[in-house]
């Protein structure tokens, strides 16, 4: 039986068309792309940057017509809204920049040049029971006046919220605090008990936030001045105590509401 005689077989030569389509393909989607990120739409990027700009004239931060930011109300925009000061974890209401001259939202003026040994008197006075019971302390230094705010009273153990009952105690405070026109240093300081969990990694980020928080309870319901504050975190590295017994440890977990004197205050930027 004859064998049947194979056919060869026919090389289609039009194969590179198919690989040649593909890139065709790419290259005019990756053409459109380009085409459609050079082309935004005008109109929203005006709203946008109309919008930046009202955000940015309401919170008084840059002038109209300048680049940099003020250091102080006058050197900036009048605000015409309220400022929003807090994080996640306040929650406070919202706080009003207050006039350089000293005129709070309340219409309470400050009393210029009143002595600190007459404000230490008066906090001495409605503090009476928080100092004996040790969940304030009154000192001075060579920098001015401090009250320390305990952890006990005032923060829950591994928390930068005060808590709920600590508010009126720092209402007190805030009001004789608020007529000067000394500048306030909130300072946060821990003990060195290592904290590691998600929300503060170590000491440092713990006394930050509470610092922190506290500078933005005063700034929303005390009214005070905020050129006149700002924050630091010490973490364990600024104790007052031993921290190998327990009571040194207690002192050392604090918030110090630093009063600089006229000296100190000198040397701020």
């Amino acid at each position: 039986m004859a064998r049947k005689k194979k056919h060869p077989e026919h090389v289609n030569h039009e194969r590179w068309l198919v690989s040649y389509a593909d890139f065709i393909t790419l290259l005019f989607a990756f053409f459109v792309v380009m085409f459609a990120a050079s082309n935004s739409d005008q109109k929203k990027a005006g709203q946008v940057s109309k919008a930046v700009q009202g955000a940015f004239h309401d919170l008084a931060i840059f002038s109209p017509t300048g680049k940099l930011v003020p250091l102080y109300d006058e050197g900036g925009v009048p605000s015409n809204a309220k400022t929003v000061v807090g994080n996640q974890h306040s929650g406070f209401d919202e706080a009003q920049v207050v006039p350089a001259g000293g005129q709070a939202a309340t219409g309470r003026t400050g009393e210029a040049g009143k002595a600190l040994q007459e404000v230490k008197g008066e906090l001495q006075q409605v503090l009476q029971e928080e100092l004996k019971a040790g969940m304030v302390r009154i000192s001075e230094d060579g920098r001015g006046l401090t009250v320390s705010l305990a952890e006990a009273g005032f923060f829950d153990p591994g928390s930068a919220v005060m808590k709920p009952k600590a508010l009126e105690i720092l209402d007190r405070i805030a009001e004789k605090l608020r007529v000067l026109q000394a500048s306030i240093r909130v300072e946060g300081h821990t003990d060195n008990t290592p904290i590691r969990t998600a929300q503060f990694p170590s000491n440092w980020e713990l006394s930050t936030a509470r610092s922190n928080h506290v500078l933005q309870y005063l700034l929303a319901n005390a009214r005070i001045q905020p050129m006149r504050l700002s924050a630091a975190g010490y973490g364990e590295y600024r104790p007052i105590g031993d921290n190998t017994t327990a009571e040194g440890r207690s002192a050392n977990r604090r918030v110090d509401l630093v009063i600089l004197g006229a000296a100190a205050q000198q040397l701020e930027p």
